[in-house]
Protein backbone atom coordinates (compact mmCIF):
# COMPACT_ATOMS: atom_id res chain seq x y z
CA UNK A 1 0.00 0.00 0.00
CA UNK A 2 1.40 3.37 -1.02
CA UNK A 3 2.11 5.70 1.93
CA UNK A 4 0.32 9.04 1.99
CA UNK A 5 1.75 12.01 3.88
CA UNK A 6 0.04 15.19 5.01
CA UNK A 7 1.20 18.16 3.01
CA UNK A 8 1.09 21.67 4.47
CA UNK A 9 3.23 24.49 3.00
CA UNK A 10 5.35 23.68 -0.06
CA UNK A 11 8.42 23.00 2.10
CA UNK A 12 6.74 19.77 3.13
CA UNK A 13 6.67 18.37 -0.37
CA UNK A 14 10.29 17.32 -0.07
CA UNK A 15 10.17 16.54 3.64
CA UNK A 16 7.50 13.94 4.54
CA UNK A 17 6.26 14.11 8.10
CA UNK A 18 7.66 11.85 10.77
CA UNK A 19 4.85 10.37 12.91
CA UNK A 20 7.17 10.64 15.91
CA UNK A 21 7.25 14.43 15.49
CA UNK A 22 3.46 14.54 15.49
CA UNK A 23 3.37 12.53 18.73
CA UNK A 24 5.42 15.28 20.38
CA UNK A 25 3.09 17.99 19.09
CA UNK A 26 -0.03 16.13 20.27
CA UNK A 27 1.46 15.52 23.71
CA UNK A 28 2.04 19.27 24.16
CA UNK A 29 -1.54 20.07 23.11
CA UNK A 30 -3.09 17.38 25.32
CA UNK A 31 -1.05 18.24 28.41
CA UNK A 32 -0.60 21.99 27.94
CA UNK A 33 3.10 22.34 28.69
CA UNK A 34 6.49 21.03 27.65
CA UNK A 35 7.16 19.56 31.08
CA UNK A 36 3.88 17.62 31.21
CA UNK A 37 4.34 16.37 27.64
CA UNK A 38 7.89 15.28 28.45
CA UNK A 39 6.71 13.27 31.46
CA UNK A 40 4.14 11.49 29.32
CA UNK A 41 6.66 10.75 26.57
CA UNK A 42 9.42 9.75 28.98
CA UNK A 43 11.92 12.32 27.74
CA UNK A 44 13.51 15.57 28.91
CA UNK A 45 11.48 18.74 28.32
CA UNK A 46 14.38 20.18 26.27
CA UNK A 47 13.95 17.26 23.86
CA UNK A 48 10.30 18.22 23.33
CA UNK A 49 11.27 21.87 22.78
CA UNK A 50 13.98 20.90 20.30
CA UNK A 51 11.63 18.64 18.31
CA UNK A 52 8.94 21.33 18.09
CA UNK A 53 11.40 24.06 17.08
CA UNK A 54 13.01 21.84 14.43
CA UNK A 55 9.62 20.85 13.03
CA UNK A 56 8.49 24.48 12.74
CA UNK A 57 11.78 25.70 11.25
CA UNK A 58 11.93 22.94 8.62
CA UNK A 59 8.44 23.80 7.42
CA UNK A 60 8.46 27.56 7.83
CA UNK A 61 5.36 27.64 10.03
CA UNK A 62 4.48 28.32 13.63
CA UNK A 63 2.46 25.60 15.35
CA UNK A 64 2.19 27.11 18.83
CA UNK A 65 1.82 30.47 20.52
CA UNK A 66 4.21 30.51 23.52
CA UNK A 67 2.09 32.04 26.28
CA UNK A 68 2.82 32.40 30.01
CA UNK A 69 -0.03 29.95 30.65
CA UNK A 70 1.38 27.32 28.28
CA UNK A 71 1.51 26.35 24.62
CA UNK A 72 -1.60 27.13 22.53
CA UNK A 73 -1.94 25.94 18.91
CA UNK A 74 -2.09 28.57 16.17
CA UNK A 75 -4.80 28.29 13.51
CA UNK A 76 -2.38 26.45 11.25
CA UNK A 77 -1.22 24.28 14.11
CA UNK A 78 -4.80 23.37 14.99
CA UNK A 79 -5.47 22.28 11.41
CA UNK A 80 -2.38 20.10 11.35
CA UNK A 81 -3.02 18.66 14.80
CA UNK A 82 -6.62 17.81 13.95
CA UNK A 83 -5.36 15.54 11.20
CA UNK A 84 -2.68 14.20 13.55
CA UNK A 85 -5.34 13.23 16.11
CA UNK A 86 -7.11 11.17 13.47
CA UNK A 87 -3.82 9.50 12.62
CA UNK A 88 -3.19 8.80 16.33
CA UNK A 89 -6.62 7.20 16.67
CA UNK A 90 -5.95 5.00 13.63
CA UNK A 91 -2.57 3.96 15.01
CA UNK A 92 -4.10 3.10 18.42
CA UNK A 93 -6.83 0.99 16.82
CA UNK A 94 -4.24 -0.86 14.76
CA UNK A 95 -1.99 -1.41 17.78
CA UNK A 96 -4.89 -2.79 19.85
CA UNK A 97 -5.98 -5.16 17.09
CA UNK A 98 -2.46 -6.42 16.53
CA UNK A 99 -1.96 -6.84 20.29
CA UNK A 100 -5.21 -8.79 20.41
CA UNK A 101 -3.64 -11.39 18.13
CA UNK A 102 -0.52 -11.77 20.27
CA UNK A 103 -0.34 -15.41 21.37
CA UNK A 104 2.90 -15.10 23.35
CA UNK A 105 2.91 -15.56 27.11
CA UNK A 106 5.69 -13.03 27.49
CA UNK A 107 6.22 -9.29 27.44
CA UNK A 108 4.76 -6.41 29.44
CA UNK A 109 1.23 -6.31 30.84
CA UNK A 110 -0.05 -2.96 32.13
CA UNK A 111 -2.56 -3.30 34.98
CA UNK A 112 -4.43 -0.46 36.66
CA UNK A 113 -6.03 -0.92 40.07
CA UNK A 114 -6.76 0.91 43.30
CA UNK A 115 -4.47 1.38 46.28
CA UNK A 116 -6.98 -0.42 48.52
CA UNK A 117 -6.91 -3.60 46.44
CA UNK A 118 -3.14 -3.51 46.07
CA UNK A 119 -2.45 -3.28 49.81
CA UNK A 120 -5.00 -5.96 50.70
CA UNK A 121 -6.00 -8.86 48.46
CA UNK A 122 -4.38 -8.32 45.07
CA UNK A 123 -0.62 -8.58 45.62
CA UNK A 124 -0.60 -12.29 46.42
CA UNK A 125 -2.55 -13.06 43.24
CA UNK A 126 0.01 -11.08 41.25
CA UNK A 127 2.68 -13.28 42.86
CA UNK A 128 0.75 -16.38 41.78
CA UNK A 129 0.58 -15.06 38.21
CA UNK A 130 4.30 -14.34 38.24
CA UNK A 131 5.00 -17.91 39.37
CA UNK A 132 2.80 -19.32 36.60
CA UNK A 133 4.04 -17.00 33.82
CA UNK A 134 7.55 -15.74 34.69
CA UNK A 135 8.14 -14.25 31.23
CA UNK A 136 5.30 -11.73 31.62
CA UNK A 137 6.27 -8.51 33.42
CA UNK A 138 3.30 -6.89 35.15
CA UNK A 139 3.38 -3.09 35.37
CA UNK A 140 0.95 -1.85 38.04
CA UNK A 141 -0.49 1.66 37.93
CA UNK A 142 -2.28 2.77 41.09
CA UNK A 143 -5.12 5.15 40.30
CA UNK A 144 -8.55 5.92 41.69
CA UNK A 145 -9.68 6.87 38.18
CA UNK A 146 -10.45 4.48 35.35
CA UNK A 147 -7.42 4.78 33.07
CA UNK A 148 -8.11 4.93 29.35
CA UNK A 149 -7.89 1.35 28.11
CA UNK A 150 -8.96 2.60 24.68
CA UNK A 151 -5.66 4.49 24.44
CA UNK A 152 -3.85 1.56 26.08
CA UNK A 153 -2.86 3.52 29.17
CA UNK A 154 -3.41 0.06 30.64
CA UNK A 155 -4.25 -3.41 29.30
CA UNK A 156 -6.31 -4.63 32.26
CA UNK A 157 -8.28 -2.77 34.93
CA UNK A 158 -9.13 -4.34 38.31
CA UNK A 159 -11.41 -2.08 40.29
CA UNK A 160 -14.74 -1.61 42.01
CA UNK A 161 -17.39 -0.23 39.67
CA UNK A 162 -21.15 -0.29 39.44
CA UNK A 163 -21.38 0.39 35.71
CA UNK A 164 -18.11 -0.19 33.82
CA UNK A 165 -17.68 1.64 30.48
CA UNK A 166 -19.47 -0.04 27.57
CA UNK A 167 -16.30 -0.16 25.46
CA UNK A 168 -14.68 -2.53 27.97
CA UNK A 169 -15.31 -6.25 28.41
CA UNK A 170 -14.60 -8.51 31.34
CA UNK A 171 -16.15 -10.26 34.26
CA UNK A 172 -17.69 -9.39 37.57
CA UNK A 173 -15.63 -11.14 40.24
CA UNK A 174 -17.79 -10.45 43.28
CA UNK A 175 -19.70 -7.85 45.18
CA UNK A 176 -17.83 -5.31 47.30
CA UNK A 177 -19.27 -4.29 50.67
CA UNK A 178 -18.41 -1.24 52.76
CA UNK A 179 -18.78 -0.69 56.48
CA UNK A 180 -18.11 2.02 59.05
CA UNK A 181 -15.00 1.58 61.20
CA UNK A 182 -13.32 3.17 64.18
CA UNK A 183 -10.74 2.22 66.77
CA UNK A 184 -11.95 0.52 69.95
CA UNK A 185 -10.63 3.53 71.88
CA UNK A 186 -12.60 5.99 69.77
CA UNK A 187 -15.78 3.95 70.03
CA UNK A 188 -15.37 3.57 73.79
CA UNK A 189 -14.74 7.29 74.30
CA UNK A 190 -17.78 8.17 72.21
CA UNK A 191 -19.89 5.71 74.17
CA UNK A 192 -20.91 3.96 70.93
CA UNK A 193 -23.22 6.83 70.06
CA UNK A 194 -26.24 5.47 68.19
CA UNK A 195 -26.21 8.44 65.82
CA UNK A 196 -23.18 8.00 63.54
CA UNK A 197 -23.32 11.68 62.57
CA UNK A 198 -22.51 12.60 66.19
CA UNK A 199 -19.00 11.18 65.80
CA UNK A 200 -15.94 12.82 64.32
CA UNK A 201 -15.34 11.60 60.79
CA UNK A 202 -12.51 11.02 58.32
CA UNK A 203 -13.87 11.67 54.82
CA UNK A 204 -12.87 11.61 51.14
CA UNK A 205 -11.75 14.86 49.55
CA UNK A 206 -12.86 16.22 46.18
CA UNK A 207 -10.60 13.78 44.29
CA UNK A 208 -12.83 10.97 45.59
CA UNK A 209 -16.12 12.83 45.29
CA UNK A 210 -17.47 10.16 42.96
CA UNK A 211 -16.66 7.28 45.30
CA UNK A 212 -19.43 5.34 47.02
CA UNK A 213 -18.13 6.50 50.40
CA UNK A 214 -18.36 10.18 49.44
CA UNK A 215 -21.82 9.74 47.90
CA UNK A 216 -23.10 7.93 50.99
CA UNK A 217 -21.71 10.55 53.37
CA UNK A 218 -23.32 13.38 51.38
CA UNK A 219 -26.68 11.60 51.45
CA UNK A 220 -26.67 10.02 54.92
CA UNK A 221 -24.85 12.57 57.06
CA UNK A 222 -24.50 15.93 55.37
CA UNK A 223 -23.77 17.66 58.68
CA UNK A 224 -21.19 15.20 60.01
CA UNK A 225 -18.22 16.72 61.84
CA UNK A 226 -15.40 16.02 59.39
CA UNK A 227 -11.98 16.43 61.01
CA UNK A 228 -9.82 15.23 58.11
CA UNK A 229 -10.18 14.68 54.37
CA UNK A 230 -7.90 12.60 52.13
CA UNK A 231 -7.62 11.56 48.48
CA UNK A 232 -6.99 7.90 49.32
CA UNK A 233 -9.01 5.33 51.24
CA UNK A 234 -5.75 3.85 52.50
CA UNK A 235 -4.79 7.26 53.93
CA UNK A 236 -8.28 7.55 55.44
CA UNK A 237 -7.84 4.16 57.10
CA UNK A 238 -4.56 5.28 58.64
CA UNK A 239 -6.15 8.48 59.96
CA UNK A 240 -9.00 6.52 61.52
CA UNK A 241 -6.52 4.08 63.04
CA UNK A 242 -4.89 7.10 64.73
CA UNK A 243 -8.21 7.72 66.58
CA UNK A 244 -9.25 10.71 64.45
CA UNK A 245 -12.77 9.44 63.90
CA UNK A 246 -15.02 7.03 62.06
CA UNK A 247 -14.41 6.13 58.42
CA UNK A 248 -16.24 4.33 55.63
CA UNK A 249 -14.06 1.62 54.09
CA UNK A 250 -14.38 -1.45 51.89
CA UNK A 251 -14.65 -4.48 54.16
CA UNK A 252 -11.61 -6.08 52.52
CA UNK A 253 -9.59 -3.13 53.86
CA UNK A 254 -11.24 -2.57 57.24
CA UNK A 255 -12.04 -6.10 58.43
CA UNK A 256 -8.44 -7.28 58.18
CA UNK A 257 -7.00 -4.33 60.16
CA UNK A 258 -6.64 -5.29 63.84
CA UNK A 259 -6.57 -1.60 64.82
CA UNK A 260 -10.18 -1.11 63.68
CA UNK A 261 -13.58 -2.59 64.33
CA UNK A 262 -16.99 -2.00 62.83
CA UNK A 263 -18.98 0.77 64.44
CA UNK A 264 -22.15 -1.09 63.44
CA UNK A 265 -22.20 -4.84 62.80
CA UNK A 266 -23.45 -4.94 59.21
CA UNK A 267 -22.16 -3.37 55.98
CA UNK A 268 -23.95 -0.29 54.64
CA UNK A 269 -26.20 -1.39 51.73
CA UNK A 270 -26.05 2.02 50.02
CA UNK A 271 -22.29 1.68 49.55
CA UNK A 272 -22.33 -1.74 47.91
CA UNK A 273 -20.66 -2.05 44.51
CA UNK A 274 -19.02 -4.72 42.33
CA UNK A 275 -15.46 -5.81 41.60
CA UNK A 276 -14.57 -6.16 37.91
CA UNK A 277 -11.63 -7.30 35.82
CA UNK A 278 -11.84 -5.42 32.52
CA UNK A 279 -9.96 -5.07 29.26
CA UNK A 280 -10.62 -3.51 25.88
CA UNK A 281 -12.54 -5.76 23.49
CA UNK A 282 -9.64 -5.66 21.01
CA UNK A 283 -7.25 -7.05 23.66
CA UNK A 284 -9.29 -9.92 25.05
CA UNK A 285 -7.64 -12.42 22.68
CA UNK A 286 -4.11 -11.50 23.78
CA UNK A 287 -2.60 -14.54 25.45
CA UNK A 288 -1.14 -12.71 28.43
CA UNK A 289 -4.34 -10.70 28.99
CA UNK A 290 -6.43 -13.85 28.86
CA UNK A 291 -4.09 -15.79 31.16
CA UNK A 292 -3.94 -12.90 33.64
CA UNK A 293 -7.68 -12.31 33.83
CA UNK A 294 -8.43 -16.02 34.27
CA UNK A 295 -5.87 -16.61 37.02
CA UNK A 296 -6.51 -13.41 38.97
CA UNK A 297 -10.30 -13.69 38.67
CA UNK A 298 -10.13 -17.21 40.08
CA UNK A 299 -7.90 -16.02 42.92
CA UNK A 300 -10.12 -13.07 43.80
CA UNK A 301 -13.19 -15.30 43.71
CA UNK A 302 -11.66 -17.18 46.65
CA UNK A 303 -11.66 -13.88 48.56
CA UNK A 304 -15.38 -13.32 47.94
CA UNK A 305 -16.32 -13.76 51.59
CA UNK A 306 -13.95 -10.96 52.59
CA UNK A 307 -14.83 -8.74 49.62
CA UNK A 308 -18.54 -9.02 50.37
CA UNK A 309 -18.13 -8.31 54.08
CA UNK A 310 -19.14 -11.76 55.28
CA UNK A 311 -15.94 -12.38 57.22
CA UNK A 312 -16.42 -11.36 60.89
CA UNK A 313 -14.86 -8.02 61.74
CA UNK A 314 -12.56 -7.45 64.68
CA UNK A 315 -14.83 -6.78 67.63
CA UNK A 316 -18.07 -7.09 65.64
Amino acid sequence: MEATFLQYPSAMAHNPMDWDDLRYMLAVVEHGSLAAAARTLGVNHTTVLRRINAFEESRGLRLFERLPTGYTPTAGGEELLSAARQMAETVMILERRLAGQDLRLEGDLRVTTTDTLMVSVLARHLADFRAAHPRVVVEVSISNAMLNLTKRDADVAIRPAKDPPDVLVGRRVSGVSFAVYGTPAHLAAAGRLPDLAAHNWVAPDDALSGSVVAKWMRAAMPRANIVLRADSLVAMREAAAAHLGLVGLPCYLGDVDPRLERAVPLPIPEMETDLWILTHKDLRGTARVRAFTELVAAGLAQDRELLEGRRPSHGA
